[in-house]
């Protein structure tokens, strides 16, 4: 079989011919028709990650989409966190209580665009947000495959308005094809202009937060949040730290929450994963994508590495 391989950490993968591999005591040989280059993908390959270097060569790719037994399933694998391959390849093995049956009329190509980011944007709003009908709500990082997924995501929650924050101009393009009721532009660093762009966009304070970036931007959100309000963190794309002042965080009495898809149930991880191709197969939740054959994977890796894609690029087995 064709699969992609790390063969160096901190260099894109090689496409090459390798054994099918054999499943084990309780686990079951997926055909994979579609794997997204993720983020945490791209990370575990620098071999600088917290999970560590990991043993090369691997084949890449922590989440997939195929079929098993006749049906079409997701599948998470731990490739890059753990010795092990991963879904770019024409086959995994997956242990079986980690399939999850998708419904018939999902798209592969969409679920896996979504996959684990869609998972995050939904738990972080629901479980950790505590979101309900009617809540204003402000996503930064917009224009990102969470960005994207949390905008239409509140929206289908019930939210009355959704402020959405991005930086550039064609990330502000995707939030609002997301469906976004306002957009800001996040083309500073500036804590109290980003707030007042905040706040003009806002119909009122705001509810919740939703921040995949931390940094400037996430002070200048919680100055627009209402007494009482809720930021979920669920990442770090514009900083490790934030100038959040002390007066805003006890004066408005604000709650800040951190979120991770690690803190899941398996049960929790495939009921979400569900839910996410149910909407995909009724064409309410989609997300910018690119789909790449799997022959191209060092190209797309690189272009995904750099930021030079349309969305998140998901390769798909077939030629």
């Amino acid at each position: 079989m064709r699969a992609a391989q790390i063969h160096e950490p901190g260099r894109p993968p090689a496409v090459a011919g390798v054994p099918v591999p054999v499943p084990g005591p309780g686990e079951k040989l997926v055909e994979v028709h579609a794997a997204p280059v993720t983020p945490l993908d791209l990370l575990c390959a620098t071999g600088t990650s917290y999970f560590g270097r990991p043993a090369t060569p691997y084949v890449p790719g922590v989440q997939g989409v195929g079929t098993a037994g006749g049906r079409p399933v997701w599948f998470p694998t731990t490739a890059g966190m753990a010795p092990g391959d991963g879904s770019m390849a024409e086959y995994a093995v997956v242990p079986v209580a980690d399939l999850v049956e998708l419904p018939e009329g999902a798209d592969p190509v969409a679920v896996a665009a979504l996959g684990l980011s869609a998972v995050a944007a939904h738990m972080a709003l629901s479980m950790r947000g505590e979101l309900v009908a009617g809540e204003q709500v402000l996503v930064l990082g917009a224009g990102g495959v969470v960005g994207q997924a949390a905008v239409q995501l509140a929206r289908l929650a019930g939210a009355r308005r959704i402020v959405a924050g991005a930086r550039s101009a064609s990330a502000r393009e995707r939030a609002e094809r997301a469906g976004a009721d306002a957009v800001v532009a996040l083309d500073t660093d500036d804590v109290t202009e980003l707030a007042a762009r905040f706040s003009a966009a806002a119909d009122g304070p705001v509810d919740l937060v939703l921040d995949p970036l931390f940094g400037p931007p996430a002070a200048a959100a919680a100055r627009t949040l209402r007494p009482g309000g809720r930021m979920v963190n669920l990442g770090s794309s514009a900083a490790e730290t934030c100038p959040l002042d002390s007066a805003t965080l006890r004066g408005r009495s604000l709650r800040l929450l951190g979120y991770t898809n690690n803190e899941l149930s398996a049960e929790q991880r495939a009921t979400a994963i569900t839910m996410i191709a149910g909407l995909v197969a009724q064409g309410r939740l989609t997300v910018a994508h690119e789909t790449v054959p799997l022959a191209d994977a060092e190209h797309a890796w690189t272009r995904q590495s750099r930021g030079t894609t349309t969305g998140r690029i998901v390769l798909t087995m077939t030629s």
